[in-house]
């Protein structure tokens, strides 16, 4: 019986330890939204997949769905956003850990969100730069990760922050942002 195997984009947002040298990961891909999956001998010394696998990195990875889950095939690291930030400040590496914490919070299930894996990829790929104003970046990406999953309806002063496509270059979030956020947070019960 073969099995299809699936190759995409994601982004690793966790890692857990299974038996002596297995280890699953969360994934957030491109084509099939947040799942668990499984390698195998990956923490043995000898594994190729061990440093493409480490949690924060954007990988191209083959998944087999079985029946106990998803495998990992093969992985190949193209970058680690927490290892890469260019200013190697602990600003810039708290913003990156804080859009992973928000995947992890709101994802969850194999849902297909395409818009949503660009905007983090974005958010990330900002994040580790020096010139970044880290804070007003998370924030910006958290009013579209929520809006994007139906908590924040698009209002006449937050429609620039959620329609444009080079988010990132806006300014500051006004104050009703914020609240909208909050109670976003608040609504979804995550």
């Amino acid at each position: 019986m073969s099995h299809k195997i699936y190759t995409t984009e994601a982004i690793v947002c966790g890692s857990r330890a299974n038996n002596t040298s297995d280890k699953s990961f969360l994934l957030f891909t491109r084509d099939a939204g947040m799942l668990w999956a499984t390698a195998r001998s990956v923490r043995e010394e000898r594994s190729r997949q061990r440093y493409a696998l480490q949690d924060f990195s954007l990988i191209r990875v083959s998944l087999v769905r079985g029946k106990g889950g998803w495998r990992i095939g093969s992985a190949e690291g193209e970058l680690n956003y927490f290892d890469d930030t260019q200013s190697g400040t602990r600003l810039a590496r708290a913003a990156v850990a804080a859009i992973v914490r928000l995947l992890r919070q709101f994802l969850h299930g194999e849902i297909v969100h395409g818009t949503l894996f660009e905007d983090t990829k974005a958010a990330l790929k900002r994040a580790k730069e020096e010139s970044a104003n880290q804070s007003d970046l998370v924030e910006i990406f958290s009013l579209r990760l929520l809006h994007t999953l139906g908590y924040i309806a698009v209002t006449p002063e937050l429609e620039n922050y959620i329609t444009t496509k080079e988010w990132w270059t806006l300014p500051t979030l006004p104050k009703t942002a914020g609240l909208a956020i909050e109670k976003a947070k608040q609504a979804s019960h995550l």
